[in-house]
């Protein structure tokens, strides 16, 4: 079996969208090709990061237009530098 490891400090993260049309409020369908590239994503990996707040299966936030957007077995990732994740988002309770 393969596995992608990022390198230095990179972070893998998962871009496979969940399946389904995405339709406007007013039921317009919107096409693949008409979609904003998500800012949010699943970590798969972490290059070697010293004292890195994240870890594999945390969701993160990253620049827009950062990464290089790679496929590997049929799925769709986005390498990215350490530096250029935002916030990590978290769970917490409601009051």
């Amino acid at each position: 079996m393969k596995e992608l490891q990022p390198l230095n400090q990179n972070v893998l993260l998962d871009m496979n969208e969940p399946s389904g049309e995405q339709r406007t409020a007013g039921g317009i369908i919107i096409p693949d090709t008409a979609k904003e590239k998500p800012q949010m994503a699943k970590v798969i990996a972490t290059g070697n990061i010293e004292n890195s707040e994240i870890s594999a299966g945390d969701t993160v936030l990253f620049r827009k237009y950062s990464g290089t957007d790679i496929e590997f077995e049929g799925r769709k990732y986005l390498i990215v530098p350490y530096s250029d994740l935002l916030a990590k988002i978290v769970e917490t309770e409601s009051i």
